[in-house]
């Protein structure tokens, strides 16, 4: 059975977000993950992974301006500068919550702009962060995002991250491969699967259902065959629950992880730590 970890950027709205951590080590979750920790210190974060026995394995780079629309900077010319300290600040977090992986944004392309300008900055910026993460040990990643949810980003599709990838040449920068964007764009899961797992170049994965982005118990994929099948192949990575849970009354995340427990994937025992605190209540 793969190993699920809870984003904590969609399950457990109901929560302050440092009282996220809590209730996902409550419903039995070893691991999470979530978008942008910069509006915290990273000491607080810190503080709460460890007293609720929770692992951080994976967070997203700053996107830019995201209340302004921004979708990441990494493909925008002319920004590198502000890339370059963005990243550096995220390799900070990264090192305080011993996170291994940074997913960096591509970004936006806007209509009738110079792609190949566009494919330089980003193979050139991934170049340059990879260089920078291979030094503490962490991982850069690369995630194909549907054309629906986010319009105009400018990664897509799998083969062209893998092909991305070959460009920059560098072991540590890896795919984040989401299965409910993939499904969106270009179907055909269990081969694409069956393609790219092989290769050790997906460093991470995430699952919702298709197409309202609930849990994976619901809409148009088969969700136990992949599980069965990321067995088979022998993915060894986690897999981030990033879904909006589709009962949105308090305590609705936790309800809605029967298809979890169901499986016998988590672990309800609540560090003792983390029950002390008050916050699992």
């Amino acid at each position: 059975m793969p190993r699920f970890a809870a984003n904590l950027s969609m399950l457990y709205p109901e929560y302050e977000f440092l009282d996220r951590f809590a209730a996902a080590a409550k419903d039995g979750f070893s691991a999470v993950e979530f978008l942008f920790p910069y509006a915290l210190p990273k000491e607080d974060i810190a503080a709460k992974l460890h007293t609720c026995g929770l692992q951080q394995v994976l967070f997203n780079m700053s996107p830019g301006n995201w209340e302004a629309g921004e979708r990441g900077l990494a493909c925008i010319p002319g920004r590198e500068a502000e890339f370059r300290s963005r990243f550096l600040t995220a390799l900070e977090y990264a090192e305080a919550l011993h996170c291994p992986r940074i997913h960096v944004m591509a970004g936006l392309v806007p209509q009738g702009a110079d792609e190949p300008a566009y494919h330089a900055a980003y193979v050139g910026n991934l170049q340059w962060a990879a260089k920078e993460a291979e030094t503490v040990g962490r991982d850069v990643l690369i995630e194909p995002i549907n054309t629906r949810d986010m319009p105009g980003y400018f990664l897509n599709r799998q083969e062209v991250a893998h092909g991305v990838l070959a460009e920059v040449g560098l072991d540590n920068v890896k795919v984040q491969m989401d299965l409910y964007h993939c499904q969106i764009v270009e179907g055909d899961l269990s081969s694409k699967l069956r393609r790219y797992l092989p290769t050790g170049n997906v460093g991470h994965m995430q699952i919702a259902s298709v197409p309202q982005r609930h849990e994976p118990d619901v809409g148009e994929l088969n969700y136990p065959y992949l599980f069965s099948l990321l067995d088979e192949i022998g993915y060894g990575g986690w897999v981030g629950c990033e879904y909006r849970p589709r009962d949105t009354r308090p305590g609705g995340t936790s309800r809605g992880l029967q298809w979890l427990k169901s499986q016998g994937a988590v672990d309800s025992r609540l560090p003792k730590s983390c029950a002390d605190s008050g916050l699992a209540k």
